[in-house]
Parts: structure tokens; C-alpha cells; sequence
């Protein structure tokens, strides 16, 4: 059900003007969209006539922004909590699976291909391929997509990975499976929400010299 009424198909952008408060419109509703939020239109077009008709408002502009940094805090803290409780039910289930370990700190892993190289020290590069998903499947970066293997320094990674590099042979290829606190935390980082347990399928090519 629509909030109100949009322009159809057919109707005119008559001067730069309608083009501009159209695509402010667009700019300001896909933001909106973007943050899952739901406002009353009614009012937020009125809140935006007070504004620009230099009128009272209704809400000082100062608690306006501190009404808003609470809103979103709560939202962020709220989504965090539910990630962490589903990555944890997902870990504690999927501890139970045949062929999957787990080591002190949380980190659970399974031996897809066990290789017979080296292990990499701490102060080494490794050369991986990686493919990473979120606990429903959601793809948020992948090595094996781009078709490029990717170099780094053991330590420059998140912490599972650290850990788990450090007991894989060369040739090895393991599934990670990295509670949140071994991964990005309550932060996140780009698709990967807060408090995300994360899945990787890596496979550790060479130790670069």
C-alpha cells in the first residue's frame, strides 16, 4: 500500500526546478528505504515546510538530532543483539556436525582437503583463495569470484582467520566457521552486519617469500 500518491508514467517534470525537488525526493525516500524506516509522510512534509518556511518547529532542531542519534543507536544495538543470538544458536548446532572442530577461543572449522605443507608462521604472507558468506548464504566477499587470489600478512586479518591460518598446511582447503567476537564485532563492516557470524571456505595456496 502506497503512503500517497506518486507521479505516474505520464506526468511532466515541467522545469529544472520539478527535476531538482524530484530527485531530492528520490535521493531523501531511497535513504529512508535504505535504514528499513517507516515514517509518517504527513508529517515529515510538514516538518520539511516548517523548515523551509523558516517556521517554529515543532521539535527544537537540537533535539531533532539528538532524538535521531538515539533512534539509531537503539536500532544498531537491537540488530546486534539478534545477530549475536543467531550466530550462536547457528555455532552451538553446528558444533554438533560430524567433521567440524572446535577450538578454545570458538572458532569451528571442518577439513574440506587437508594438505601435507607448511604451516605459516605468524610473521608470514599467505597466498588464499577465500570464498565468504553470512550464516543464510548472502555472499559479502569472494576471492574465488573475482578469479584473483589475494595476498596478506597472517596478523593483517580478523582474528579467526589469524588463528585458523596458523594450523593449516599448505594445500589445505578448511570451511571457518568465525563467531562474531573473532570476526568484526558489534562494528561490522559493509555488508556484514553487527555481531555477524561468519562462513569462509578457504584454501591455502603458498607462503610467500
Amino acid at each position: 500500500m502506497s503512503y500517497f500518491t506518486s507521479l505516474n508514467a505520464q506526468t511532466t517534470l515541467g522545469n529544472d526546478t520539478d527535476s531538482l525537488s524530484y530527485a531530492i525526493g528520490v535521493s531523501v525516500a531511497q535513504s529512508i528505504k535504505a535504514q528499513n524506516i517507516q515514517p509518517d509522510l504527513d508529517i515529515m512534509k510538514a516538518a520539511i515546510a516548517d523548515v523551509l518556511n523558516d517556521s517554529e518547529l515543532a521539535i527544537p532542531a537540537q533535539l531533532c538530532g539528538m532524538y535521531l542519534q538515539t533512534y539509531f543507536q537503539q536500532a544498531a544495538e537491537k540488530v546486534a543483539n539478534e545477530n549475536l543470538k543467531i550466530g550462536n544458536d547457528f555455532l552451538a548446532s553446528n558444533k554438533t556436525r560430524e567433521g567440524v572442530m572446535e577450538t578454545a577461543t570458538g572458532l569451528q572449522y571442518e577439513i574440506l582437503n587437508a594438505g601435507d605443507g607448511a604451516k605459516p608462521l605468524s610473521t608470514d604472507k599467505v597466498k588464499v583463495h577465500y570464498h565468504g558468506t553470512l550464516i543464510d548464504g548472502t555472499v559479502f566477499d569472494s576471492s574465488v569470484e573475482r578469479g584473483s587470489p589475494a595476498t596478506f600478512g597472517v596478523t593483517q586479518v580478523i582474528k579467526g582467520w589469524v588463528e585458523a591460518l596458523q594450523m593449516m598446511p599448505v594445500g589445505s582447503k578448511w570451511k571457518l566457521f568465525i563467531p562474531a567476537d573473532l570476526a568484526y564485532g558489534p562494528r561490522g563492516q559493509g555488508k556484514i552486519g553487527p555481531n555477524s557470524t561468519l562462513i569462509f571456505d578457504v584454501e591455502l595456496l603458498e607462503i610467500v617469500q
